[in-house]
């Protein structure tokens, strides 16, 4: 029996390390998943930031289709539309766009807009300069707002792409706004 005690104990012990290190990368993955996706411009990620401007000529002899697509996470009591669904836009020239939001309920609010641009080959190409997703937006009961969007498509994009689908999620993240609000409550408190 000491010998099967012994061979018990090792299995445990390996099984052990194997979920403590599953679950290890399982935290690690999304982190990894972002720099990834920033790195490589995979899953349509867009610039976060808003960028400096470089003049540079715009190809009047190109056009590109620039669609607009909206969609609400299940819990977000919002409205949420872009006011045009495409434009055609020239590469190197900046364009201005603008979503409309607005709250159902009669309590404030804070939502967040997540952006994912396809095809995957013209996210680092779309480059926002000014973005209400950049930051949350904060919305009284009832209140609508018109959100701007100011962007340019890099005269590089491969020649093959000829349209690019500009997605927003919208969420609704008032408990989170909520909960980093009492953090730094507690936080400054002495």
């Amino acid at each position: 029996m000491n010998d099967r005690n012994r061979e018990n104990r090792s299995l445990t012990g390996r099984l052990l390390i194997m979920a403590v290190a599953m679950f290890g990368f399982g935290f690690a993955l999304v982190p990894l998943y972002d720099v990834f996706c920033e790195i490589t411009g995979f899953g349509g990620r867009t610039n976060t930031e808003a960028v400096a401007v470089v003049e540079e000529a715009p190809d009047l002899g190109r056009e590109i289709r620039v669609e607009f697509m909206t969609t609400l996470n299940s819990y977000a009591q919002f409205e949420f539309a872009a006011d045009a669904d495409s434009m055609m836009v020239h590469p190197g020239k900046m364009y201005f766009a603008t979503f409309t939001a607005r709250n159902l309920t009669d309590s404030d609010k804070v939502a967040h807009a997540v952006p994912s641009v396809a095809p995957p080959a013209a996210a680092e190409h779309f480059v926002k300069i000014e973005c209400f997703c950049f930051d949350s937006q904060e919305f009284h009961g009832g209140e609508e707002k018109a959100m701007p969007l100011q962007f340019i498509v890099d005269p590089g994009l491969p020649d093959y792409v000829d349209t690019i689908t500009l997605g927003y999620t919208f969420f609704d993240t008032t408990s989170l706004a909520s909960n980093d609000l009492r953090e730094s409550d507690t936080r400054d408190t002495p």
